[in-house]
């Protein structure tokens, strides 16, 4: 549990420097009510989230180095 604890702090961190620093790409994460799953009990461990985490650090690596190659 405590794993799972600091990968929902890590990906908290980072969606807020995203939302932060990187305005547009925040507002393309597909973070909405739309994307919460309609399962009463979907399977969210330390593995998804992980992996989850992940994403949005490649999402944002990507998004740096194409802005990045524009200027």
């Amino acid at each position: 549990m405590k794993n799972l604890q600091k990968i929902l702090t890590q990906i908290t961190q980072l969606t807020t420097n995203i939302e932060t620093n990187y305005p547009e790409l925040y507002r393309s994460l597909d973070e909405n009510p739309m994307t919460i799953p309609s399962i009463n009990h979907p399977h969210m461990d330390a593995k998804v989230m992980q992996e989850y985490l992940e994403s949005l650090k490649q999402l944002l690596l990507h998004h740096i180095e194409t802005h990045k190659a524009r200027k």
